[in-house]
């Protein structure tokens, strides 16, 4: 699952709370010094009030808009970060702010995103692992995410994901090139090459953490891992990156990074505007979709049951029956959550977990799509492991646990009955009804069950819909507290 910090933190708190992007904090004061560096050049462009600037600042504000409905924390900080550029190409004129290019795009590398990368990075890297495992002879067996040697059993956590090395890297790697190269083809091959090298390098570290611990011991290759990447790995794969790159250098030292004189010959735009007009306008293109959210969310009427009942099911029955290892759902913020576990009455499967989670109306903080919300909890002992056949107006995927148990699991999301799987449809429906209003309920249905004797548990769950119902009729009979 990503790592990100709870949804309602802003750019400044995730920076300071979440170690993925705690590079961020060095971000504002490296713009300042780019600036600097220009400043004789600067000096002499003249600013002027530019109409067309707000052009950029409304796309933001209605980025923001936007963002904040669907509860997208990517979008409300992309958002904030166009306003900022809109506000100053507004104040300062195109031909200033073609001299700010650069500083004013790298402000992007502030915004706290990748996140989304860490399943698919967790595959690269077992992959990367499990190729050199076979380049060296070690036997090793791959289960999506976790790996089996003679030595023990391995998991390519989100944290040796490589995502807190891949942003990095990214946002270093981009400064350096423009720092470094003069021309914008040498400057995308080095880009490319560092975060290769990234990817790379965070998929060598794993296999050698795999390998020292088949030489050694699983716990001292834990502690030999930690000291090692966390003080010393990331500083040496820079090195290298920089030394691959360094015969390559095309700017010089004394090479200014703004072409004054091309900038001087652009003509002054026609149509200017006063200063502090210009900075009225701003405030209030900026004010605007703070407003009419905060408008939008006084009309928002949460319609909450007293209470859920859990549905009788024809052909099954609640039982008491232990897991082999304990789950829960963990939907922070919801206004009811129910679990139970219900067997065939007939007694011809194991036993299959309904958790249902009813939210009247969604905000920030307490969303039905988010951080460690779902079938895997922040604080869960179990772990995704691989993505399944989703059934209608569903998803699926697998996850592992403690001793390598394993559990198919079966999502629905019902938004004023529209049923999906899709997390971004969720995002996309709320959205939808956050502006242009309709019944605020969300509810998530979580089917699972555990495997038996290496036997997948997807048909008894497929059973278990089947004779569930459909998901909207369902959420509606939740809603007025009754049951099916």
């Amino acid at each position: 699952m990503p790592i990100a910090p709870p949804a309602q933190c802003g750019m400044a708190a995730i920076w300071w709370d979440s170690s993925t992007f705690a590079h961020c904090l060095f971000l504002p004061p490296i713009i300042i010094w780019l600036i600097w560096e220009s400043r004789r050049e600067l000096a002499q462009l003249q600013p002027m009030g530019w109409w067309p600037g707000l052009v950029w600042l409304g796309v933001g504000g209605m980025g923001w808009l936007l963002g904040d409905a669907a509860g997208v924390n990517l979008a409300r900080h992309a958002a904030v970060v166009i306003m900022l550029q809109g506000a100053v190409l507004a104040m300062l004129g195109p031909v200033v702010c073609r001299g700010l290019a650069f500083p004013l795009f790298y402000m992007f590398f502030m915004v706290p995103a990748g996140e989304e990368l860490v399943p698919l990075l967790q595959t690269v890297t077992a992959k990367i692992c499990m190729f050199f495992l076979d380049l060296i002879g070690l036997p090793a067996r791959i289960d999506g995410i976790f790996i089996t040697t003679p030595t023990g059993y391995f998991k390519v956590a989100e944290a040796c994901s490589g995502i807190k090395f891949l942003v990095a890297m990214a946002a270093y790697a981009t400064l350096a090139a423009y720092v470094c190269f003069r021309t914008w083809q040498r400057q995308v091959m080095f880009i490319v090459f560092a975060l290769s090298m990234s990817v790379l390098a965070n998929g060598l570290r794993a296999w050698g953490t795999i390998y020292i611990s088949h030489l050694t011991s699983i716990d001292f290759a834990a502690s030999f891992d930690h000291v090692f990447y966390g003080w010393f790995f990331f500083a040496g794969v820079m090195a290298l990156v920089m030394a691959a790159g360094y015969p390559f250098f095309n700017r010089s030292r004394d090479s200014a990074w703004i072409n004054l004189p091309r900038l001087l010959a652009i003509p002054a735009p026609k149509r200017q505007a006063g200063v502090y007009v210009m900075a009225g306008v701003v405030l209030s293109m900026a004010a605007a979709p703070v407003g009419w959210s905060a408008l939008m969310a006084m009309h928002a009427q949460a319609n909450v049951p007293t209470r859920l009942v859990l549905p009788q099911i024809t052909g099954w029955r609640q039982v008491n029956t232990p897991p082999i290892i304990p789950w829960a759902a963990h939907f922070n913020g919801s206004d009811h959550y129910v679990q139970a576990r219900f067997a065939p009455m007939d007694g011809s499967s194991a036993p299959v977990d309904l958790a249902i989670a009813y939210y009247g109306n969604q905000q920030d903080g307490r969303e039905i799509v988010g951080f460690g919300q779902g079938a895997i909890g922040p604080e869960s002992r179990w772990a995704w492991a691989a993505s399944s056949a989703a059934p209608p107006y569903g998803a699926a995927f697998r996850m592992i646990g403690p001793g390598h148990v394993a559990r198919e699991v079966v999502v629905f999301y019902d938004l004023n009955d529209v049923v999906t799987g899709d997390p971004t449809r969720v995002k996309l429906e709320t959205l939808r009804l956050r502006l242009l209003g309709g019944k605020q309920r969300a509810v998530a249905v979580i089917v699972t069950a555990e495997d038996h004797d290496e036997r997948s548990s997807r048909p008894m769950i497929e059973r278990f819909i089947r004779d569930l119902g459909p998901i909207h009729h369902l959420a509606d009979q939740l809603e007025q507290g009754n049951t099916p």
